[in-house]
Protein backbone atom coordinates (compact mmCIF):
# COMPACT_ATOMS: atom_id res chain seq x y z
CA UNK A 1 0.00 0.00 0.00
CA UNK A 2 1.46 3.40 -1.32
CA UNK A 3 1.87 6.13 1.92
CA UNK A 4 -1.33 6.53 3.57
CA UNK A 5 -2.40 10.00 3.81
CA UNK A 6 -5.28 11.92 5.41
CA UNK A 7 -5.18 15.09 3.87
CA UNK A 8 -8.34 17.31 4.18
CA UNK A 9 -9.66 14.91 6.19
CA UNK A 10 -11.67 15.20 9.20
CA UNK A 11 -11.21 12.26 11.66
CA UNK A 12 -13.53 11.92 14.71
CA UNK A 13 -11.89 9.72 17.60
CA UNK A 14 -13.85 9.21 20.74
CA UNK A 15 -12.25 8.39 23.93
CA UNK A 16 -8.81 9.60 22.15
CA UNK A 17 -7.49 10.63 25.45
CA UNK A 18 -5.72 7.76 26.44
CA UNK A 19 -4.41 4.31 25.37
CA UNK A 20 -5.94 3.12 21.71
CA UNK A 21 -7.90 6.80 21.18
CA UNK A 22 -4.75 8.61 22.01
CA UNK A 23 -2.48 6.36 19.88
CA UNK A 24 -4.71 6.46 16.68
CA UNK A 25 -5.25 10.34 16.96
CA UNK A 26 -1.42 10.82 16.64
CA UNK A 27 -1.19 8.31 14.12
CA UNK A 28 -4.20 9.88 11.88
CA UNK A 29 -2.81 13.79 12.98
CA UNK A 30 0.73 12.62 11.46
CA UNK A 31 -0.73 11.40 8.28
CA UNK A 32 -2.48 14.31 8.07
CA UNK A 33 -5.83 14.33 9.26
CA UNK A 34 -7.59 17.33 10.81
CA UNK A 35 -8.39 15.30 14.44
CA UNK A 36 -11.58 16.10 16.35
CA UNK A 37 -9.84 14.40 20.02
CA UNK A 38 -13.25 13.35 21.87
CA UNK A 39 -12.79 12.48 25.40
CA UNK A 40 -15.10 13.48 28.37
CA UNK A 41 -11.71 12.50 30.79
CA UNK A 42 -13.68 10.30 32.69
CA UNK A 43 -12.25 7.41 34.71
CA UNK A 44 -12.47 3.97 33.32
CA UNK A 45 -15.23 3.40 35.26
CA UNK A 46 -17.50 5.98 34.04
CA UNK A 47 -16.88 8.53 36.79
CA UNK A 48 -15.99 12.57 36.57
CA UNK A 49 -14.46 14.60 34.06
CA UNK A 50 -11.20 16.54 32.74
CA UNK A 51 -10.75 18.10 29.83
CA UNK A 52 -6.99 18.23 30.19
CA UNK A 53 -6.92 14.79 28.79
CA UNK A 54 -8.46 15.62 25.73
CA UNK A 55 -6.46 19.15 25.39
CA UNK A 56 -2.72 17.01 26.07
CA UNK A 57 -3.60 14.91 23.12
CA UNK A 58 -4.54 17.59 20.58
CA UNK A 59 -0.98 19.98 21.93
CA UNK A 60 0.52 16.72 20.93
CA UNK A 61 -0.98 16.76 17.38
CA UNK A 62 -0.24 20.46 17.10
CA UNK A 63 3.57 19.66 18.33
CA UNK A 64 3.61 17.43 15.56
CA UNK A 65 2.49 19.54 12.63
CA UNK A 66 -0.89 18.37 12.91
CA UNK A 67 -4.54 19.99 13.28
CA UNK A 68 -6.67 19.17 16.02
CA UNK A 69 -9.12 20.48 18.24
CA UNK A 70 -10.67 18.49 21.74
CA UNK A 71 -14.06 17.88 22.49
CA UNK A 72 -14.96 17.20 26.06
CA UNK A 73 -18.61 15.45 25.27
CA UNK A 74 -19.66 12.43 26.82
CA UNK A 75 -20.23 9.77 23.55
CA UNK A 76 -23.75 10.16 24.11
CA UNK A 77 -24.45 13.37 23.41
CA UNK A 78 -22.69 12.90 19.94
CA UNK A 79 -24.42 14.85 17.99
CA UNK A 80 -22.38 17.40 19.98
CA UNK A 81 -19.14 15.84 19.03
CA UNK A 82 -19.92 15.81 15.48
CA UNK A 83 -21.15 19.44 15.63
CA UNK A 84 -17.27 20.56 17.34
CA UNK A 85 -16.05 18.88 13.76
CA UNK A 86 -18.48 20.68 11.25
CA UNK A 87 -17.89 23.84 13.56
CA UNK A 88 -14.10 23.52 13.41
CA UNK A 89 -13.38 21.79 9.63
CA UNK A 90 -16.76 21.63 7.84
CA UNK A 91 -16.61 18.45 7.18
CA UNK A 92 -17.02 14.70 8.86
CA UNK A 93 -14.97 11.39 6.64
CA UNK A 94 -13.77 9.23 9.32
CA UNK A 95 -15.28 8.23 12.56
CA UNK A 96 -13.45 5.72 15.23
CA UNK A 97 -15.96 4.47 17.84
CA UNK A 98 -12.95 3.82 20.42
CA UNK A 99 -14.55 4.93 24.21
CA UNK A 100 -15.04 2.34 27.02
CA UNK A 101 -15.34 1.87 30.28
CA UNK A 102 -16.09 -1.14 32.60
CA UNK A 103 -17.73 -2.00 35.40
CA UNK A 104 -16.92 -5.89 35.73
CA UNK A 105 -18.77 -7.91 38.25
CA UNK A 106 -20.14 -11.39 38.15
CA UNK A 107 -23.68 -11.27 36.97
CA UNK A 108 -25.14 -12.19 40.34
CA UNK A 109 -23.72 -9.05 41.74
CA UNK A 110 -24.40 -6.57 38.93
CA UNK A 111 -26.15 -3.92 39.35
CA UNK A 112 -28.90 -1.72 36.96
CA UNK A 113 -26.34 1.24 36.87
CA UNK A 114 -23.91 -1.02 36.02
CA UNK A 115 -25.59 -2.97 33.05
CA UNK A 116 -26.91 1.30 32.30
CA UNK A 117 -24.01 2.78 32.33
CA UNK A 118 -21.96 -0.08 30.10
CA UNK A 119 -24.85 0.36 27.45
CA UNK A 120 -25.16 3.74 27.24
CA UNK A 121 -21.55 4.27 26.74
CA UNK A 122 -20.37 1.43 24.51
CA UNK A 123 -23.94 1.29 22.24
CA UNK A 124 -25.89 4.45 23.06
CA UNK A 125 -23.11 6.17 22.73
CA UNK A 126 -21.50 4.81 19.33
CA UNK A 127 -24.78 4.81 17.92
CA UNK A 128 -25.31 8.73 18.62
CA UNK A 129 -22.05 9.83 17.59
CA UNK A 130 -22.79 7.35 14.31
CA UNK A 131 -26.04 8.47 13.73
CA UNK A 132 -25.09 12.35 14.03
CA UNK A 133 -22.20 11.64 11.72
CA UNK A 134 -24.68 8.96 9.05
CA UNK A 135 -26.41 11.88 6.87
CA UNK A 136 -23.36 14.09 6.12
CA UNK A 137 -21.10 11.11 4.81
CA UNK A 138 -23.94 9.96 2.55
CA UNK A 139 -24.89 13.67 1.46
CA UNK A 140 -21.31 13.80 0.53
CA UNK A 141 -20.71 9.82 -0.63
CA UNK A 142 -17.81 8.98 1.66
CA UNK A 143 -17.34 8.07 4.91
CA UNK A 144 -15.10 5.30 6.90
CA UNK A 145 -16.40 4.35 10.44
CA UNK A 146 -15.02 1.50 13.10
CA UNK A 147 -16.53 -0.12 15.93
CA UNK A 148 -14.61 -1.19 18.38
CA UNK A 149 -15.59 -4.38 19.98
CA UNK A 150 -13.99 -7.12 22.31
CA UNK A 151 -13.22 -11.05 22.25
CA UNK A 152 -15.63 -10.39 25.39
CA UNK A 153 -18.43 -9.39 22.76
CA UNK A 154 -17.34 -12.40 20.58
CA UNK A 155 -16.35 -15.09 23.29
CA UNK A 156 -17.84 -13.71 26.49
CA UNK A 157 -15.63 -13.65 29.50
CA UNK A 158 -16.30 -14.52 33.44
CA UNK A 159 -17.49 -11.13 34.85
CA UNK A 160 -17.98 -8.80 31.82
CA UNK A 161 -22.08 -10.20 30.61
CA UNK A 162 -22.65 -6.35 30.81
CA UNK A 163 -19.73 -5.81 28.75
CA UNK A 164 -19.52 -8.63 26.33
CA UNK A 165 -23.44 -7.90 25.19
CA UNK A 166 -22.73 -4.23 24.52
CA UNK A 167 -19.58 -5.02 22.68
CA UNK A 168 -21.59 -7.46 20.50
CA UNK A 169 -24.71 -4.94 20.04
CA UNK A 170 -21.74 -2.65 18.50
CA UNK A 171 -20.93 -5.40 16.10
CA UNK A 172 -24.49 -6.14 15.05
CA UNK A 173 -24.65 -2.08 14.67
CA UNK A 174 -21.69 -2.46 12.14
CA UNK A 175 -23.06 -5.53 9.90
CA UNK A 176 -26.30 -3.28 9.24
CA UNK A 177 -24.22 -0.27 8.56
CA UNK A 178 -22.19 -1.40 6.73
CA UNK A 179 -25.35 -3.23 4.39
CA UNK A 180 -26.80 0.59 4.54
CA UNK A 181 -23.52 2.17 3.75
CA UNK A 182 -22.53 0.54 0.90
CA UNK A 183 -24.37 2.58 -1.89
CA UNK A 184 -22.81 5.41 -0.32
CA UNK A 185 -19.22 4.57 -0.46
CA UNK A 186 -19.36 4.30 3.60
CA UNK A 187 -17.43 1.60 4.51
CA UNK A 188 -18.08 0.09 8.02
CA UNK A 189 -15.75 -2.30 9.90
CA UNK A 190 -14.97 -3.76 13.74
CA UNK A 191 -11.97 -4.35 15.28
CA UNK A 192 -11.26 -6.45 18.49
CA UNK A 193 -8.42 -5.38 19.83
CA UNK A 194 -6.31 -6.59 22.72
CA UNK A 195 -4.08 -3.94 23.72
CA UNK A 196 -2.68 -2.23 27.30
CA UNK A 197 -5.07 0.50 28.57
CA UNK A 198 -6.65 1.69 31.67
CA UNK A 199 -9.25 -0.67 30.69
CA UNK A 200 -7.56 -4.04 30.66
CA UNK A 201 -4.57 -3.20 33.49
CA UNK A 202 -7.80 -4.34 35.04
CA UNK A 203 -7.82 -8.07 33.62
CA UNK A 204 -4.06 -8.57 32.65
CA UNK A 205 -0.70 -8.69 34.43
CA UNK A 206 1.56 -5.58 33.82
CA UNK A 207 3.90 -7.69 32.32
CA UNK A 208 1.47 -8.62 29.91
CA UNK A 209 0.24 -5.34 29.37
CA UNK A 210 4.00 -4.01 28.37
CA UNK A 211 3.62 -6.19 25.84
CA UNK A 212 0.71 -4.99 24.59
CA UNK A 213 1.31 -1.53 22.55
CA UNK A 214 -1.79 0.42 21.33
CA UNK A 215 0.53 1.13 18.88
CA UNK A 216 0.02 -2.54 17.51
CA UNK A 217 -3.21 -2.00 16.52
CA UNK A 218 -3.88 1.57 15.14
CA UNK A 219 -2.10 0.27 11.73
CA UNK A 220 -5.21 -2.09 11.33
CA UNK A 221 -8.02 1.07 12.12
CA UNK A 222 -5.51 3.37 9.64
CA UNK A 223 -5.83 0.81 6.60
CA UNK A 224 -9.65 0.19 7.17
CA UNK A 225 -9.90 4.22 7.43
CA UNK A 226 -7.85 4.52 3.93
CA UNK A 227 -9.92 6.30 0.79
CA UNK A 228 -8.41 3.74 -0.98
CA UNK A 229 -9.78 0.75 0.88
CA UNK A 230 -12.99 -0.85 -0.19
CA UNK A 231 -13.01 -3.68 2.87
CA UNK A 232 -16.29 -2.87 4.75
CA UNK A 233 -18.12 -5.47 7.21
CA UNK A 234 -15.12 -7.19 8.34
CA UNK A 235 -14.44 -8.17 12.10
CA UNK A 236 -10.68 -8.53 12.98
CA UNK A 237 -8.69 -9.12 15.81
CA UNK A 238 -6.07 -7.53 16.93
CA UNK A 239 -2.81 -7.15 19.12
CA UNK A 240 0.76 -7.83 19.64
CA UNK A 241 1.27 -7.93 16.04
CA UNK A 242 -1.07 -10.58 15.54
CA UNK A 243 -4.06 -9.69 13.01
CA UNK A 244 -6.95 -11.94 11.73
CA UNK A 245 -10.20 -11.61 10.67
CA UNK A 246 -13.12 -13.52 12.08
CA UNK A 247 -16.20 -14.91 10.42
CA UNK A 248 -19.25 -16.69 11.82
CA UNK A 249 -19.15 -21.06 10.96
CA UNK A 250 -22.25 -22.88 10.69
CA UNK A 251 -22.70 -26.46 10.51
CA UNK A 252 -24.51 -28.35 7.30
CA UNK A 253 -27.54 -29.27 9.91
CA UNK A 254 -29.89 -31.05 9.25
CA UNK A 255 -33.67 -31.33 8.02
CA UNK A 256 -36.49 -32.83 10.16
CA UNK A 257 -39.56 -33.61 8.62
CA UNK A 258 -42.10 -30.61 9.02
CA UNK A 259 -45.03 -32.77 7.34
CA UNK A 260 -44.84 -35.23 9.85
CA UNK A 261 -43.52 -33.38 12.54
CA UNK A 262 -40.91 -33.78 14.86
CA UNK A 263 -40.13 -33.63 18.88
CA UNK A 264 -37.10 -33.67 21.05
CA UNK A 265 -36.19 -36.86 20.43
CA UNK A 266 -36.26 -36.49 16.84
CA UNK A 267 -33.64 -33.65 17.26
CA UNK A 268 -31.49 -36.17 19.90
CA UNK A 269 -31.52 -38.33 17.27
CA UNK A 270 -30.02 -36.15 14.81
CA UNK A 271 -27.64 -34.29 17.17
CA UNK A 272 -24.69 -35.23 15.55
CA UNK A 273 -25.58 -34.26 12.24
CA UNK A 274 -27.09 -30.67 13.63
CA UNK A 275 -23.18 -30.39 15.43
CA UNK A 276 -21.13 -31.57 12.93
CA UNK A 277 -18.63 -28.61 11.49
CA UNK A 278 -17.09 -30.62 8.86
CA UNK A 279 -17.29 -28.88 5.97
CA UNK A 280 -18.86 -26.03 7.68
CA UNK A 281 -20.64 -23.16 6.01
CA UNK A 282 -19.88 -19.45 6.25
CA UNK A 283 -23.11 -16.95 5.56
CA UNK A 284 -21.94 -13.68 4.28
CA UNK A 285 -24.97 -12.44 4.81
CA UNK A 286 -28.90 -13.37 6.12
CA UNK A 287 -29.44 -13.81 2.54
CA UNK A 288 -27.30 -16.67 2.52
CA UNK A 289 -28.08 -17.78 6.23
CA UNK A 290 -32.02 -17.90 5.47
CA UNK A 291 -31.37 -19.85 2.32
CA UNK A 292 -30.87 -23.20 3.79
CA UNK A 293 -33.89 -22.07 6.07
CA UNK A 294 -36.17 -21.34 3.11
CA UNK A 295 -34.65 -24.46 1.34
CA UNK A 296 -36.72 -26.69 4.47
CA UNK A 297 -40.01 -25.50 3.03
CA UNK A 298 -38.92 -26.94 -0.65
CA UNK A 299 -38.37 -30.59 0.99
Amino acid sequence: MADTRFNDRVVIITGAGNGLGRSHALDFGKRGAKVVVNDLGGSGFGEGADQRVADVVVDEIKAAGGEAVANYDSVTDGDKIVQTAMDAFGRVDVVVNNAGILRDKSFQNMTDEDWDLIFDVHVRGAYKVTHAAWPLMREQGYGRIVFTTSAAGIYGNFGQTNYSAAKLAQLGMAQTLATEGRKKNICVNTIAPIAGSRLTETVMPKEVLDLLKPEFVTPLVVKLCDENSEVTNGLFEVGAGFLAEVRWERTQGAYLDTEAGFEAEDIDASWAKITDFTDAAHPADIGEANKAIFAGLKR
